[in-house]
């Protein structure tokens, strides 16, 4: 079985995706190193890749998409689901690519505001194959604190019956356990996360959460206030959660 994650492009795709890169470059100017920051590659890799002296890996192209927000691979470039790792682990559930294509797309993510009462906090959550882990993964975009934003890999396990979203970054966790998609494709759950409190001191957090197929919502990001027009529908996913069993936040 081929090694994914040093596995060559050839020079052909490698060209084309060098191409792209320089065009995401220009156009946002951005510099290789803050690029090659943001992928958390080395600027070495990015610039022999770039130039046409190594070809890019699909590693480092799974990296660069999720830093750019931008699919670099075509068709012709995509390994075969066949040719990819069967699963990353037994303690993501044992799943392969095809058993959960399902759950692969774009999410209208929503969760009660951490700093303002009443407001809904919106942004977008996309899941999809990782073919360099061998598992799907998740990255955060649309949030209005950027920096915050969060990526991870996603647990399938046949035996809860739940899908976890969760971020271990330097052995700090984050952990959303969610329901299996209802009819229309929503997930509804809880969030656990560390929420910034005052100064540079972390408090835990727990919040209901909703994730909502793009496509059946108005799509409207960041903090949405009551009288907005996005505001009740939200708000109502968020209710569903509790009012019919989705989680619950039993009071000490």
């Amino acid at each position: 079985m081929t090694d994914l994650k040093s596995a060559d492009l050839s020079p052909e795709a490698s060209s084309a995706i060098a191409v792209r890169v320089r065009e995401e470059l220009a156009r946002r100017r951005l510099s290789r190193q803050g690029l090659a920051d943001l992928a958390r590659i080395s600027l070495s890799t990015l610039e022999k890749a770039l130039n046409g002296s190594r070809p890019f890996t699909l590693a480092t192209v799974v990296r660069l998409e999720s830093a750019l927000d931008r699919r670099l691979r075509t068709d012709d470039t995509e390994p075969h689901p066949a040719a990819a790792p069967v699963s990353l682990a037994v303690s993501l559930g044992a799943y392969t690519a095809e058993a959960v294509k399902w759950l692969e797309g774009d999410y209208l993510t929503l969760r009660p505001s951490f700093e303002i009462a009443d407001a809904v906090f919106a942004y977008r959550t996309v899941i999809a194959w990782d073919a360099a882990q061998g598992c799907l993964a998740f990255r955060e975009a649309e949030r209005q604190d950027a920096p915050f934003s969060q990526r991870g890999v996603v647990s399938v396990p046949n035996k809860s019956g739940h899908v976890y979203l969760h971020t271990n970054q330097d052995g700090q966790l984050r952990l959303a356990i969610l329901g299996r998609p209802l009819i229309g494709g929503e997930m509804y759950g809880l969030l656990a996360t560390l929420h910034a409190g005052m100064g540079t001191q972390l408090m835990p957090v727990s919040v209901p959460m909703a994730l909502v197929p793009l496509h059946a919502t108005p799509g409207v990001f960041g903090r949405v206030m009551p009288g907005d027009e996005a505001y009740e529908p939200y708000r109502a996913h968020l209710g569903r959660i509790t009012e019919r069993g989705f989680a619950k936040f039993p009071m000490p």
